[in-house]
C-alpha cells in the first residue's frame, strides 16, 4: 500500500513538473510563431462602454473606426502572455506617439504588459512593429467612411478585406464578434509581416449570420 502511495507520488510530481516546464516555455519572451494584428471596431467598443472612460478614443473630437487593439505573438497552437511580469513601464512619449492609431493610452500600456513583453523586444521596438504591421493592411474604403448603421455579415467584412489585400487568403484572417455587433478583425503575419495562414485563429470567427456595424461619431471641433 506504501509503495502504490509513493510511486501515485512520484507520478504526480513528475507531471506536475513537466506541467511547469510547458508553462515557462509556453511564456519565454521572443519563443513564438506568428503574430496577429488585432484591428478593434471602434465604435462597438464605445458601445459598450462608458464613453468617458477612455477619453479620445470614446468621447474625443476624432471619430475612430478600426484601430489596432494590438500585435499579438502566438503559438501554433496556444499563445504566450505576461511574459516578463517586471516589464519595464512604457515611457510617456512613446505612449503618445501611438494614440493615433491606439487612442486608448490603458490600451497601449497594457498591450505591452501582456503581449510585447512575450515577443522579446524593447517597448519601443514592439511599437515600432505594431505600427509596421498596421501599415501592411489596407482598410476597406467603405470602413472608413462609415457614418450610420449597417447591417452585414462576417463573411462580407472578411471577402472586403480580401479583396482589399491581395494576397490574403481566407485561413489567415479572422473576424469576430460580441452581442452580434462587429468586434474585430484579425489578421495573421508572419516576423516579417507578411500575410500566413493560422488555422487555430481561423476557428474563431464570428458565426453569426448577421452583423450589426454601429457607426462611428460623428466630428466634432471641441
Amino acid at each position: 500500500m506504501a509503495r502504490a502511495a509513493a510511486a501515485l507520488l512520484l507520478l504526480l510530481t513528475s507531471l506536475f513538473a513537466t506541467a511547469s516546464t510547458a508553462s515557462a516555455q509556453e511564456n519565454t519572451p521572443g519563443k513564438f510563431d506568428f503574430y496577429v494584428l488585432s484591428l478593434s471596431w471602434s465604435p462597438s467598443y464605445c458601445l459598450s462602454k462608458r464613453a468617458d472612460e477612455d477619453g479620445p478614443q470614446c468621447a474625443g473630437p476624432r471619430p475612430f473606426h478600426f484601430v489596432v487593439h494590438g500585435l499579438w505573438p502566438q503559438h501554433e497552437a496556444g499563445f504566450p502572455e505576461y511574459c516578463d511580469r517586471k516589464a519595464p513601464r512604457v515611457p510617456e512619449a512613446e505612449i503618445g506617439r501611438m494614440l493615433d492609431i491606439m487612442p486608448s493610452r490603458g490600451l497601449v500600456i497594457h498591450e505591452w504588459r501582456k503581449h510585447g513583453s512575450c515577443t522579446g523586444l524593447t517597448s519601443t521596438a514592439y511599437f515600432d512593429a505594431t505600427r509596421e504591421a498596421r501599415s501592411r493592411v489596407s482598410i476597406p474604403a467603405t470602413y472608413e467612411a462609415s457614418g450610420e448603421w449597417r447591417t452585414t455579415t462576417p463573411g462580407e467584412i472578411e471577402a472586403a478585406f480580401r479583396q482589399a489585400n491581395p494576397g490574403l487568403g481566407a485561413d489567415m484572417i479572422a473576424v469576430t464578434c460580441n452581442d452580434r455587433r462587429l468586434q474585430e478583425v484579425r489578421i495573421c503575419m508572419n516576423k516579417g509581416f507578411g500575410f500566413r495562414s493560422c488555422p487555430e485563429v481561423d476557428r474563431r470567427s464570428c458565426r453569426s449570420d448577421k452583423l450589426a456595424l454601429p457607426p462611428a461619431r460623428a466630428s466634432s471641433s471641441r
